[in-house]
């Protein structure tokens, strides 16, 4: 029952999360392919001519956590702050050379394949508004945080674009 309320819990502080997110500086609309749900996006083909290619990655482009450290303790809710380099951080939408937005993984992957969809789920946080930092309320243990670069279309830049750590959410 404890196990039951503490999931109900966390899946509400996540799905508020993931809702609320944004970057208090800028209010951005996510413009992401209006009118198309997400799910239908992650069965489009990405050969079409209509889709542009996934842009190539700029030498020395890299993503980071900018306030946690590997293993870093936290009490919940705590901030998680994105940064990039060598890359622009911009709104859903438009495919944009050297742009993206980020994503957080919660307790996922390490990284998602290049060109593989960022998949929309109480685990897969998206900020397609072009936030760069956001609140976390997660249950007390440990859990793993991978931030996933994406071109406009929430299609992931791979390996060469994430980041993962482990964060301790104290009791």
């Amino acid at each position: 029952m404890e196990r039951k309320l503490i999931l109900a819990i966390l899946a509400v502080s996540i799905f508020t999360a993931c809702n609320n997110s944004s970057d208090n500086k800028e209010k951005k609309e996510d413009t992401t392919m209006k009118g198309m749900e997400h799910d239908s996006m992650q069965h489009m083909p990405t050969t079409s001519a209509n889709i542009p290619a996934l842009p190539v990655i700029p030498d020395g482009a890299k993503v980071f956590f900018r306030n946690l450290k590997n293993g870093a303790s936290v009490s919940s809710p705590f901030k998680v702050e994105m940064g990039t380099e060598v890359m622009k951080v911009d709104t859903a939408g438009p495919v944009v050379a050297g742009s993206g937005h980020h994503h957080l993984i919660i307790d996922g992957a390490d990284s998602l394949m290049a060109g593989e969809m960022v998949s929309k789920d109480s685990t897969h946080l998206h900020f397609g508004k072009g936030q760069t930092e956001t609140e976390l309320t997660l249950a007390p243990g440990k859990h793993k945080l991978t931030m996933q670069f994406a071109d406009g279309l929430h299609r992931s830049y791979g390996g060469k674009l994430s980041a993962t750590i482990t964060v301790n959410v104290k009791q």
